[in-house]
């Protein structure tokens, strides 16, 4: 695993070792910051269930100015925190937090913005797809979390469906790669 374009190209990444972990793949990675392009830069993200951190780390490779990782696994936590040690990486938090729980103390956190952030990665073992409901459901009905033009971008297992829309969040594409697939949603407009 490495990351795969920024500041950082090309810098390996220590994973957890051991089946529970599933890092996205460089050729998954690499579709969605070519999808997400240029709105990187400068931009918050939560890299949720973040495992090895692979994406949050690509993301500040990118250009994203701060990343809030959510791992509650330990040995997965003690990977992420290594890479960032090791990449010298500044701009990143990482709560030892399961989610959805975890989304109440980022809120709390001194450095989230009260905007929201500008993208929320999550991916949650495949073998537990209410992770994917209760993230989904609360980010839908909790406006502190999300700026008004924020994605969310769900990885899941491509003959899963974690949901066309939850609360105010929709569905506007759905991309799939080998055996993964991306969902990806924005915030309706209230009425």
């Amino acid at each position: 695993m490495r990351v795969i374009a920024g500041a950082l190209r090309g810098r390996a990444l220590q994973a957890p070792r051991g089946l529970s972990v599933r890092p996205t793949s460089d050729a998954l990675r690499e579709t969605l910051f070519n999808i997400c392009g240029p709105a990187v830069v400068g931009s918050v993200w939560v890299d949720c269930c973040a495992g090895s951190g692979a994406v949050g780390i690509e993301a500040l490779s990118r250009g994203a100015k701060r990343v809030f990782f959510i791992e509650p696994a330990r040995a997965a936590r003690t990977a992420l925190q290594t890479n960032l040690v090791r990449l010298g990486l500044s701009g990143a938090r990482v709560l030892a937090q399961a989610a959805p729980g975890a989304l109440a103390a980022l809120v709390a956190d001194s450095n989230w913005p009260a905007r929201g952030c500008d993208f929320f990665f999550l991916d949650p073992p495949y073998a537990e797809p209410r992770l994917y409901e209760a993230v989904l459901e609360r980010l839908g009905g909790e406006a502190a979390l999300l700026a008004p033009a924020a994605w969310v971008i769900a990885e899941h297992a491509r003959r899963d469906d974690p949901g066309a829309a939850h609360g105010r969040l929709r569905r506007f594409r759905r991309l799939q790669q080998g055996d993964s697939a991306l969902s990806f949603y924005q915030l309706a407009e209230q009425k």
